[in-house]
């Protein structure tokens, strides 16, 4: 097998492709022939030591993967050699051969070939949490979303637009924005070129957006939350900018206005029932043709840190592959 392995925390370059010996399951795993692994950016912290999970070194990264069972350990029974699966986990996917726990393994959905089904379990899962149960937005408002051509952003325009919402995509080029606009956005907001906040005061009559979804942080940050609306709901999804912006407290008081956390990683361990919900209706979605995961790039399991690289550097629209 072929394997990506960070084996020092640091940037994607320090990444290293290896042939492993093959590798084969204890008790509750499930080893899996990988057919694509989708880069997210946790993918990009994990390996510098900059998020929340930080496995043991040496590791395989790769936090999602669409694949069929090569073998699975004892006590594994809801998926057998053979079936197509998808898992997320916290690392192991970049690899030709893949070692996930057997709770973190599901059988694929009917009717998604494996680019999709590796490309939308993370990426929508966080956006439908942040948008429907979090930011509870309904069929007629508005919705504004910062880095609106990443994987999380398209997502959030998507669902929006499935929920009958009205959409706002900024990013920072206007080939991005034409990405955005393909997905179903309504107007776009160019903010390397153009005053956000009277962008976005010019597109809302003044109104402002009733739900501002930001994965990104950074200096943007409170001139969004200054432009949202009345009881307006500001999701804070990311950091991808790498700033953790700061906000004065008199701010979402003279809006009426609520700062709302979005944490999907815990969220599916804490509510597991609500999970398994949004993820059918995600699927349904799709096969219904009412959402669909905008995929940019594939790279070669060889080209794994150009890819991270590019995501870092925010290159990237929508999602990208890893396929081995």
């Amino acid at each position: 097998m072929k394997a990506v392995l960070c084996k020092a925390w640091g940037p994607p370059e320090s990444l290293t492709v290896e042939s492993l010996p093959d590798i084969t399951p204890e008790a509750g795993e499930v080893i899996i022939a990988v057919k694509a692994a989708s880069v997210n950016f946790p993918d990009v912290l994990i390996i510098q030591n900059k998020y929340q999970v930080k496995p043991p070194l040496p590791f395989v990264p790769g936090t999602e993967l669409a694949g069929t069972v090569h073998a699975v350990g004892a006590n594994v029974s809801h998926v057998k050699p053979g079936d197509s699966v998808i898992a997320v986990g916290t690392h192991g996917a970049f690899s030709s051969l893949a070692r996930m726990k057997a709770d973190e393994v599901m059988l694929m959905p009917a009717g998604l070939d494996f680019d999709t089904a590796a490309a939308f379990f993370m990426a929508y899962g966080t956006s439908y949490h942040a948008v429907v149960d979090r930011g509870q937005l309904k069929a007629g408002e508005t919705l504004l979303v910062l880095g609106a051509a990443g994987g999380v952003g398209l997502a959030a325009i998507g669902i929006a637009k499935a929920l009958g919402a009205r959409v706002i995509a900024a990013a920072s080029t206007n080939d991005k924005l034409a990405v955005c606009r393909e997905q179903g956005a309504d107007e776009t907001i160019d903010y390397s070129s153009e005053n956000l906040r009277e962008r976005i005061k010019s597109i809302t009559n003044g109104k402002g957006p009733d739900v501002i979804f930001d994965p990104v942080g950074g200096a943007n940050a409170e001139l969004a939350f200054r432009s949202v609306g009345w009881r307006g709901r500001y999701l804070i999804v990311g950091f991808a900018s790498g700033e953790i912006p700061k906000l004065a407290f008199n701010l979402p008081l003279l809006k009426g206005a609520a700062l709302i956390g979005v944490f999907w990683g815990d969220y599916i361990k804490r509510e597991p029932a609500s999970c398994q919900e949004d993820f059918q209706t995600i699927v349904e979605w799709i096969q219904a043709g009412k959402i669909r995961p905008h995929i940019s790039a594939r790279y070669r399991l060889e080209d794994t840190a150009r890819a991270l690289q590019d995501m870092a550097d925010r290159k990237t629209t929508g999602k990208v592959l890893i396929v081995p």
